[in-house]
């Protein structure tokens, strides 16, 4: 895919993210902020038998925390816990699909970093 596809692609996600709202009922909420640009991304996450079986986010801030946040949700959907415990922030950049600068890899790794903090209780290892 072209740059300008993925682009298209982070765009559309950030008009209309996927997983996007509250889950009332979850079992992990989780907040994660970038105080240098304002980014904010609340996961909410229903665990089911060792695995997530639902999740959602709320958040606010540019296109590429927020479309990221919802590609993860697509990406982590019905996976075990454990292995999403160490999540590798290169799939998300992957998906993502391309290049990010150094000054916006803390937007494109707000969700990875959030659900590490959610699952871990830390931000875990960086991939």
């Amino acid at each position: 895919m072209s740059d300008d596809l993925y682009r298209e692609q982070i765009l559309e996600h950030y008009k209309n993210p996927h997983h996007f709202g509250e889950l009332p009922d979850a079992d992990i909420t989780q907040e994660g902020d970038n105080p240098l640009c304002g980014d904010v991304v609340t996961l909410y996450l229903k665990l089911d038998d060792g695995r997530l079986g639902d999740v959602r986010f709320r958040g606010r801030g540019c296109a590429i925390s927020q479309a990221s946040a919802s590609m993860l949700t697509d990406l982590i959907v019905g996976k075990p816990v454990q292995e999403l415990k160490t999540f590798p922030t290169k799939d998300l950049l992957e998906e993502l699909g391309i290049q990010i600068s150094p000054a916006r890899m803390k937007c494109a790794t707000l969700s990875v970093n959030t659900l590490r903090v959610a699952l871990n209780g830390d931000a875990g290892e960086e991939e």
